[in-house]
C-alpha cells in the first residue's frame, strides 16, 4: 500500500502491473523480475544490519543513506520499520550530451530535410589540441575532418608570416592515420592534447559521433575543423596573449582564405584589468 515515507514513483511503480512497469522503463528501474526484488535508496536511523537476516543485502553509504536490495513482499515491512525515514526507487541514467542538446534546441534544427549540420561552416578551437585520431573528427572513409592543426608549443614548421609552433595540414593528418602503429603516426604528427579539454570542447562543437553510432554527436557534426594548441615556446611556462592574439588571427584570416563562416571557441582567459567597484 502507498506510504507517505516512499516517493511518489516508487508508489507508482508498486501499484502498477509487470506490464505496466515494462513498458515504462522509468517505473521499472531498480526490479529485478527474476528474484522479484526491489533495489531503493534509503535514509535511516539506527542500525539496519538485522536485515540481513531477512535476505536483504544492505549497502552502508556516508550520512545515514543505505542501498537495500529487498524482496518484493517485504517492502512494506522495511518501510514500516521506524529505522527507515525515506525511501525511494532508483533512476536511471544519462549522458549529459543528450540532455544538453535538447535544452539547448539542438535537436529541433536538426530534424527535416533542411536539418542544420554545420554543412560548409569553418569551426576553429583555440584550446589544448585535440585527439586528432579520435573517431569523431574523421569522415566515414577514415579521413579527417581537421583542414589545419597549428600545434604552437611544437617547434619546426610554423604557419606562413607566424614564428612559433608547427602547422599540419590535412594531408600530412591523413598521412599520419593511415600509419601502420600509434609510434609511426606520432612521429608524423606529434601534436597531442595532453589534458583532453581541447577534444572534450571539439567534441561538443563538432563531434560527428561515429565513435558511439552517431548517438553522443555534436551541435555542428558536419562542419570542418580548424584547430590551433595554444602554447609557449617555454614549456614551463603558460601561453600568453601574446599566443592567444596570433591565434585568433591565424583562425580569421584561414576562414577569410576560405571563404567560410567561421565559429570561434576560446576556453582560456584571465582577470587582468580594473577591479574596483568604480569602473
Amino acid at each position: 500500500m502507498p506510504s507517505q515515507k516512499r516517493e511518489n514513483l516508487l508508489n507508482l511503480a508498486l501499484e502498477a502491473t509487470d506490464a505496466e512497469r515494462r513498458a515504462v522503463p522509468e517505473l521499472n528501474a531498480g526490479y529485478n523480475a527474476l528474484s522479484k526484488t526491489w533495489e531503493v535508496i534509503v535514509q535511516y536511523q539506527g542500525d539496519l544490519s538485522f536485515l540481513q537476516e531477512e535476505g536483504i543485502t544492505i549497502t552502508i553509504l556516508l550520512f545515514n543513506y543505505a542501498v537495500l536490495i529487498i524482496p518484493e513482499h517485504l517492502i512494506d515491512f522495511v518501510t514500516s520499520l521506524p529505522q527507515i525515514t525515506y525511501m525511494e526507487k532508483p533512476k536511471l541514467l544519462f549522458f549529459a550530451d543528450s540532455y544538453g542538446r535538447s535544452i539547448s534546441c539542438i535537436n529541433p534544427l536538426q530534424e527535416g530535410v533542411r536539418g542544420l549540420y554545420g554543412d560548409g561552416v569553418l569551426i576553429a578551437c583555440v584550446d589544448s589540441g585535440i585527439d586528432y585520431a579520435h573517431p569523431d573528427f574523421r569522415n566515414e572513409d577514415g579521413s579527417s575532418r581537421i583542414l589545419s592543426l597549428w600545434d604552437q608549443s611544437l617547434q619546426g614548421a610554423p604557419p606562413p608570416g607566424y614564428h612559433l609552433g608547427s602547422l599540419y595540414t590535412r594531408e600530412q593528418i591523413n598521412e599520419a592515420l593511415n600509419a601502420p602503429n600509434p609510434e609511426e603516426r606520432y612521429a608524423l604528427v606529434p601534436s597531442r592534447d595532453t589534458t583532453g579539454h581541447g577534444t572534450a570542447v571539439m567534441g561538443i562543437a563538432a563531434g560527428n559521433g561515429l565513435a558511439g553510432e552517431g548517438a553522443t554527436r555534436g551541435v555542428a557534426p558536419k562542419a570542418s575543423l580548424l584547430v590551433i594548441k595554444l602554447g609557449n615556446p617555454d614549456p614551463a611556462d603558460l601561453p600568453r596573449t601574446s599566443q592567444l592574439l596570433q591565434a585568433v588571427d591565424f583562425a580569421v584570416r584561414y576562414s577569410l582564405v576560405m571563404e567560410r563562416p567561421l565559429s570561434l571557441n576560446l576556453s582560456f582567459g584571465n582577470n587582468y584589468g580594473s577591479h574596483d567597484s568604480y569602473q
